[in-house]
């Protein structure tokens, strides 16, 4: 029974696809989203914002790289031969079958059960007594199904093969998942740091200028509580500049780049490469900070008309 309900759930969820997405073209999908998470029209032709820049670039900026940049299997060649592999977080599994997540195929705890072609899918293991197996095989199962591209149209994620990987879940000393440093770029330099702050506590997002100054805005989802997600201050690591100087070199390969980070009482891990934050959909506010970043990140393409 479950087997079936399963089907006839993925066969409603490929029609919704088929019909709501593929039959329109990239283009039209943008601005139809765009409008629903921004409330105003996107102007493709000469785009201001930052946001409406991503968009420009989700349709215009393709290379055969930056598939592999998304890919969070594949882009581990890529760090361990341009940046190091120390900075890698230790792969302890990898399949391609969902049915292979059983713990007595797994290593022992912790560790994280992540997909390599999407955002967000993710499994802390701390103790495999207390995993509802049968549910995370289900999960997986649709997860590795699913072509992340369709979902906002972000070119680079459309010819990743689907994997299940699991690596080493990283804790401090005090046994907490570390800080996520997000080193957001522009134009091959830092912008601003997107931090996010006690993840399994008060899981709070604090943003800082290059020097660690505190930067009066939120970059998030329309429906979170922008209000209320800046926490207290936190001290720079002290693996900052160690960041800055490793997200430069990615940065010069992009417009807009993110490269995340995991300091584990002072030792430097890279979490991935975004392309594009939110999928273009998250808010600044205030808006003038989405004005602002726009103005920093010149597309020549589009200047140049």
């Amino acid at each position: 029974m479950k087997d079936i309900l399963f089907w006839i759930d993925l066969g409603l969820r490929k029609f919704k696809y088929f019909f709501s997405n593929q039959i329109w073209s990239d283009k039209a999908i943008i601005k139809r989203q765009f409008k629903h998470y921004h409330g105003y029209a996107i102007d493709l032709d000469r785009p201001k914002t930052l946001n409406e820049k991503l968009q420009w670039l989700k349709l215009h900026d393709r290379k055969p790289f930056h598939t592999q940049l998304a890919d969070k299997i594949a882009m581990r060649d890529f760090v361990a031969k341009e940046l190091g592999d120390e900075l890698l977080v230790p792969l302890l599994y990898r399949t391609r079958d969902y049915r292979d997540l059983r713990p007595e195929n797994l290593p022992e705890p912790p560790f994280i059960i992540k997909a390599n072609h999407n955002s967000g899918s993710f499994v802390i293991v701390r103790d495999k007594n207390e995993v509802n197996w049968e549910k995370v095989r289900q999960d997986f199962r649709f997860i590795l199904k699913w072509n992340y591209y369709w979902s906002e149209r972000e070119w680079q994620y459309k010819n990743i093969v689907p994997e299940i990987l699991v690596e080493r879940l990283l804790e401090t000393k005090e046994g907490k998942i570390p800080n996520d440093y997000k080193i957001n770029c522009l134009n091959g330099e830092v912008a601003f740091v997107y931090v996010a702050v006690d993840r399994e506590g008060k899981n709070k997002r604090n943003i800082y200028d290059p020097q660690w100054n505190p930067l009066p805005f939120t970059w998030a989802k329309f429906y979170k509580d922008h209000a209320g997600m800046r926490g207290d201050e936190v001290e720079a690591p002290a693996t900052l500049e160690q960041m800055y100087a490793i997200s430069r070199k990615v940065a010069a390969l992009y417009p807009y780049v993110r490269v995340d980070f995991y300091d584990v009482d002072g030792k430097l891990y890279i979490g991935e490469i975004t392309q594009c934050q939110g999928g273009g959909y998250d808010q600044f506010l205030p808006f003038k900070w989405d004005e602002y970043w726009g103005e920093k990140m010149p597309l020549k393409v589009v200047d140049d008309k």
